[in-house]
């Protein structure tokens, strides 16, 4: 009985150390859903993984890149006719019956070799200008939040379509078995605590196989909803009863054939594998004193938008092919003088640290970084204007983004806006422009990599898209 007793306690404390150890009956599910559908790129990558950093809310350019003198020669002017040329409004601004230009109340200058203007609120990123390539002239259709965040993760602004992360896991497949290929991080911001409501289909897979949809890490203690083991079950009950369900989930794809049903057994041994994986690149604890100071004082608490970049920085150092961070509160229709400072102390210093700390490791350049909004901001004021506060509303037409990383060439910018900041006058950008440039770095032909569905054959760039080939290195 003693024995017994060891053995049992061996293999629990082995499996604890290495999940792996119990995976030897492990049953080859029908569908390898560790592999792309592609087996390999169309051709040579050069990123191997993507950091997503979702400004939701819309930031608006005029504070923080796109810099408009003029607009503060004319504070208080109405817009002339000719710039908005009949554009669409929202319904919040529609009934006005003048729109008053507002200058921005942040300093501005240019920074690095390459003279990159950056607005004083972002000091960090000012630093590292000569790392960026901003991008001014992206453009979209969408003038509201859900279809514009939509359409910018999905390419469509009606929802049902798999999101950017989900089209690379079905086409490349995953490095790491032991972590979700599309991992995704969600950080409520100062400048708007109520924010814009994110949807978890914005990381969902659509119509493709379900293995393939974002898993979303939180800040609380299971980073990962539903991974722990029930009271009473240990490790070596739960792997006999996955043994014996995957036994049942074979038996019933036979009689069906139904794919989901693979899915499903590969969710599950993944959720297994998860239960070590996952504490483990989710604790901090380990980070050196210099992690932290680096990015700033916020990285010590959970759930901020600064620890997310610690996390998604370790996560791409397992190779997680796509993360994905959501940061809320950039929706500043009124008081964005005061809103914007809170917004931009969120993110200044970890973004940039984020892209510094990956260059020091050797990471950036293999991975892509990627930092911006779902539209823009209007040149002219909402709401209440006076020397204190103003505000803007969404405008489509023209904002702007930055990109690091593989690929991409450093301390450029791309396109350019009018005057006014109203209209896109050189190199304009589409959102799946933006989104066939992001495969094409990732090695993939955004033409080529297709899903039949409901008898017609779908890509993340619908019918549309072509590759920004100026910005590439």
């Amino acid at each position: 009985m003693s024995k017994s007793s060891l053995g049992i306690g061996s293999i629990a404390l082995a499996s604890m150390l290495n999940p792996q150890m119990l995976l030897g009956n492990e049953k080859k599910s029908i569908v390898d859903t560790n592999g792309g559908v592609l087996g390999k790129p169309h051709f040579a990558p050069k990123a191997k993984r993507v950091i997503y950093l979702f400004q939701s809310g819309a930031p608006s350019q005029f504070e923080l890149f796109d810099y408009k003198p003029l607009l503060e020669k004319m504070d208080g002017k109405n817009l002339p006719d000719s710039v908005r040329g009949g554009q669409r409004l929202t319904g919040m601004s529609s009934n006005q019956r003048s729109f008053p230009i507002v200058g921005s109340r942040f300093a501005f200058k240019q920074h690095g070799e390459s003279g990159a203007w950056v607005s004083e609120l972002l000091p960090h990123l000012a630093k590292i200008s000569d790392e960026l390539c901003f991008i001014k002239s992206m453009n979209t259709e969408a003038i509201n939040h859900d279809p514009a965040i939509t359409f910018f993760q999905t390419g469509s602004q009606q929802p049902g379509r798999p999101s950017i992360g989900s089209w690379l896991s079905y086409g490349l497949g995953s490095d790491n078995k032991n972590l979700p290929n599309f991992s995704v991080m969600l950080s409520r911001g100062s400048g708007q605590p109520s924010g814009q409501p994110l949807y978890s289909r914005l990381w969902g897979n659509g119509f493709l196989p379900s293995v393939h949809q974002g898993v979303q890490f939180r800040s609380a203690k299971d980073p990962v909803l539903y991974l722990n083991n029930p009271d009473g079950i240990s490790a070596i009950n739960r792997r006999n009863l996955l043994d014996h369900l995957g036994e049942l989930n074979e038996m019933q794809y036979q009689a069906i054939g139904d794919p989901e049903i693979t899915s499903r057994i590969s969710q599950y041994e993944m959720a297994y594998r998860m239960q070590t994986s996952v504490p483990e690149v989710a604790d901090l604890s380990d980070e050196p004193e210099s992690t932290f100071e680096l990015y700033g004082p916020d990285s010590r608490k959970p759930g901020t938008y600064a620890a997310n970049c610690i996390k998604a920085r370790r996560l791409i150092e397992k190779d997680v092919k796509f993360v994905q961070l959501y940061h809320m509160g950039w929706d500043q229709h009124g008081n964005l003088p005061t809103a914007i400072q809170g917004q931009c102390r969120d993110v200044d210093q970890a973004s940039a640290a984020l892209v510094t700390d990956l260059k020091r490791r050797g990471l950036l350049e293999d991975t892509l970084v990627i930092w911006g909004g779902e539209f823009g901001r209007t040149a002219y004021c909402q709401g209440t204007m006076n020397a204190e506060t103003y505000g803007r509303d969404h405008h489509p037409r023209c904002f702007s983004i930055w990109m690091a990383g593989a690929g991409v060439k450093p301390g450029i910018t791309y396109g350019a806006t009018d005057e006014f900041g109203y209209n896109a006058t050189e190199s304009p950008v589409h959102v799946h422009d933006f989104q066939a440039t992001l495969l094409h770095l990732l090695g993939l032909d955004h033409e080529k990599l297709i899903f039949k569905h409901q008898g017609r054959r779908f890509r993340l760039t619908d019918v549309h898209g072509h590759v920004v080939k100026d910005i590439l290195s």
